[in-house]
């Protein structure tokens, strides 16, 4: 089968995550698994063997649900995708975000049965404009899949019909048997992209308002446009430590040794896959308090409003404490009960979801490119 992802392999990112890792887990299932993506660079050949990754282009950054998003909308961009394919001739096309423009679209016109999955949750700016060409666009999929009820909420205001919820997908393996990395106190830790929606800044506020008698330090992983200004403007704030990018290996290593997990997003999210991973690596989760979060977590971490400082200050300090004397979410029996719930998105257990459509469509009529 091929996976086609609308956004650059080369950059860090929630779907460029799904789409890797379960093609990792397809392959490792003994199946056939290609991406098409745009390239920028590396990204990918760490994490799939040469020759399973083939960029159709180079992408630029387009504004995007409260972010920027590194597409490739281009004509050459479809081209090469098209020519991708049409070598491949692969059983089924995998299309990861429809709407988004670039390979996606060029795939949706092909003839192979196509599965749909749709990632992105959240309010939708024109969406009268867009609705109509969403709908013929969507009638090309034999098979939507979201990855959870508000990404099926956002996808069916666009495109109207029917989703299965499949979820993403975590390499809990991973995770779960990471070595801590070392800490000398009470340790929160910040993973994402540095743009507003993602509420760093928040969580510095909130840092620097934490009794200095606990002794805390925030990790503060990933960059992005607001990196330079946020370090300038929380420079006085003592114990942040600014890792920028690090490896997969390290990242595990991060958030077992980590104390809290910290997730301060504004909204816009669907999906919470780094709060599954802390949930795997048995570190105590503090998130806000949006849809996308609280349907991951329920009852295994600690909610608050998104975008109060006061709010996550209070309860990163209560998270810290607790955390230190095995008590509340960080006792060990409460840590083993989210570890148990994050089993529930093992990306094995996704890629088995997929591959039974997969097998259900392999051998159906072609669709007829008609909306």
């Amino acid at each position: 089968m091929a996976l086609v992802c609308p956004y650059s392999l080369s950059v860090p990112g929630g779907v460029q995550g799904q789409v890797l890792s379960l093609a990792r887990a397809l392959r490792q299932g003994g199946h056939e698994a290609t991406v098409l993506a745009p390239l920028d660079g590396g990204g990918a050949d760490q994490v799939l063997p040469p020759g399973s990754v083939i960029g159709v282009g180079r992408s630029i950054p387009i504004p995007a649900n409260g972010s920027i998003a590194r597409l490739a909308p281009g004509p050459l961009s479809a081209g090469r995708t098209l020519a991708a394919l049409g070598h491949l001739r692969p059983d089924v096309v995998h299309v990861h975000e429809p709407l988004a423009p670039g390979p996606t679209w060029a795939a949706l016109a092909r003839a192979e049965p196509k599965v749909g999955t749709f990632h992105r949750a959240g309010t939708v700016k024109g969406r009268a404009l867009v609705a109509p060409a969403a709908r013929r666009l969507c009638a090309r999929l034999a098979v939507r899949a979201a990855v959870s009820v508000e990404a099926a909420d956002t996808a069916r205001l666009l495109a109207g019909g029917s989703y299965e919820l499949i979820g993403n997908g975590v390499e809990l393996e991973r995770f779960a048997a990471a070595v801590p990395f070392p800490t000398g106190g009470p340790t929160v830790c910040f993973v994402g992209r540095h743009e507003p929606r993602k509420g760093l800044g928040v969580l510095l506020d909130a840092f620097g308002r934490l009794e200095p008698g606990l002794g805390a330090r925030l990790w503060v992983t990933g960059e992005g446009p607001q990196t330079a200004e946020l370090r300038r403007r929380f420079a006085p704030v003592g114990g942040v430590q600014w890792l920028g990018r690090v490896s997969d290996d390290e990242l595990a290593r991060r958030l077992a040794g980590a104390s809290v997990l910290c997730a301060p997003s504004l909204g816009g999210e669907s999906f919470g896959v780094v709060l599954v991973e802390a949930l795997a690596a048995r570190t105590v989760v503090v998130a806000s308090d949006i849809p996308g979060y609280a349907s991951v977590l329920g009852s295994h971490g600690v909610l608050v409003p998104p975008g109060d400082a006061v709010a996550l200050a209070e309860a990163l300090g209560t998270a810290l404490v607790d955390a230190g004397l095995g008590r509340g979410c960080g006792s060990p029996t409460a840590l083993e009960a989210a570890a148990d719930r994050a089993a529930r998105w093992s990306m094995r257990s996704v890629a088995s979801r997929y591959l039974e459509v997969y097998e259900q469509l392999a051998h159906s009529p072609p669709a007829s490119g008609r909306p």
